[in-house]
């Protein structure tokens, strides 16, 4: 079975800072280059791209934009479809059935979305694990880990 990393939003931040003198970042990207090499397939989630997109658009930081497209043109990208948001809606209705919702209810929930993301991914026969800096939302979902655990 082949094996897939989802990016999560903060270790595609970590990636993306193209001065990084933080050793987290500079770390961050070694461990990315080094999947490749471990056979796993990366995938950039379209719901990653905007949660990034738009912190770097509003602190106009067009360097990090520029290194986020050169990322998108290097690993996968995962569009945001219908069945998507489909999948999506029922992951956000279930949590708040069960009185453990991930987010505000009047906000766009990025963890469901991108769960949806990585479920239909295994749909399609990968092993899929979320490449994340905080696991507790999404890992009531799917298989996320540290990216240092990976």
């Amino acid at each position: 079975m082949n094996q897939m990393v989802l990016l999560d939003t903060g270790v595609l931040g970590n990636v993306t800072n193209p001065k990084a003198k933080n050793s987290n970042n500079v770390n961050c990207l070694d461990w990315l280059i080094s999947l490749a090499s471990r056979e796993y397939e990366v995938a950039i989630p379209e719901i990653s791209d905007y949660e990034l997109r738009r912190e770097l658009l509003r602190a106009n930081k067009f360097s990090g934009i520029r290194q986020l497209d050169l990322l998108k043109a290097q690993f996968i990208y995962l569009p945001i479809t219908t069945p998507t948001v489909l999948l999506a809606a029922e992951l956000w209705a279930q949590v708040r059935q069960d009185g453990k919702p991930t987010t505000d209810s009047k906000a766009l929930d990025g963890d469901v979305i991108l769960a949806a993301q990585a479920l239909l991914q295994a749909q399609q026969g990968y092993e899929v694990i979320v490449a994340t800096t905080n696991v507790k939302h999404i890992s009531r979902f799917v298989d996320a880990r540290l990216w240092t655990d990976i």
